[in-house]
């Protein structure tokens, strides 16, 4: 399961929404969307994932492979989380 957290007015959450939607339609998977901002039970789910790893939004979760991405990433980024594929060494 692919997890976004983000919050209704975050600029780097804003910047991140048309590269989902993008992974979303390119690779027909789904990312569900949690809005952390004004919504407590969204936080608590997220509190269950992010452990002392981030600590704000955007936070994206991968529970197949517990790899994560803090605030803004390229979309060649989100690809590799999505999909779980490891970053390429250079």
């Amino acid at each position: 399961m692919l997890l976004e957290f983000y919050g209704r007015g975050c600029s780097h959450c804003r910047v991140m929404a048309p590269l989902v939607k993008k992974l979303e339609e390119e690779f027909g998977i789904t990312v569900d969307k949690y809005e952390t901002w004004h919504d407590e039970r969204n936080t608590r789910e997220m509190e269950k994932y992010d452990t002392g790893l981030c600590g704000g939004v955007p936070f994206f979760f991968n529970t197949a492979t517990a790899e994560f991405i803090c605030g803004e990433a390229s979309y060649e980024d989100l690809v590799r989380w999505a999909r779980g594929t490891p970053e390429e060494k250079k």
